[in-house]
């Protein structure tokens, strides 16, 4: 799906600016903000901690709806940069809502700390992430999925049918 340049078809406003649209790949954004400098060791130590968190409690971020979060740094003309790339199941504003309580809730120090005006409240304030993530989006101009509108759930379930069909195949012989 081709996507306009401001990242919607029609402009509707939702709780804290315009929705961006369902596309085949469901919804989702791509943040890029600097690094503060000096800063890159918390990414790597706060990805640890996520892995972890995650290791304890698979469903830790349950919450957030998440078919694929990805975080990247890269270097532009000496200065870092991190690119955080989420596809998700909820719009925009309740993905951002989401992850402000997600921080609350488990005390996770945010990895975005490490970014230029993250937000100092941004555990018990859900529309200063969804500013910082708005003001930091840089929206696709085309999506493809394999598997189009499928939300986490709905393959969740396809794969738990496939574990039950090929158990009771497995029975049958």
């Amino acid at each position: 799906m081709a996507i306009p340049k401001e990242g919607y078809f029609k402009r509707e406003d939702g709780r804290y600016g315009p929705i961006f649209p369902k596309t085949p790949a469901c919804y989702g954004f791509s943040v890029i903000a600097k690094v503060i400098p000096g800063r890159e060791e918390h990414l790597y130590k706060q990805a640890k901690v996520m892995e972890k968190a995650i290791a304890d409690d698979p469903s830790t971020l349950a919450i957030l709806k998440a078919h694929y979060l990805r975080w990247v740094i890269f270097t532009i003309k000496g200065e870092n940069y991190l690119m955080y790339q989420g596809i998700f199941d909820t719009d925009f504003d309740k993905y951002s809502e989401d992850a402000s309580f997600l921080f609350g809730k488990t005390g996770i120090e945010a990895i975005f700390e490490a970014l230029e005006g993250w937000p100092a409240d941004y555990a018990s304030n859900p529309s200063s992430i969804v500013k910082f993530f708005r003001e930091h989006q840089w929206p696709s101009f085309l999506e493809y999925s394999e598997h189009p509108y499928v939300s986490c759930d709905e393959i969740k379930k396809a794969l738990n049918l496939k574990t039950a069909f090929s158990t009771a195949l497995d029975q049958m012989q």
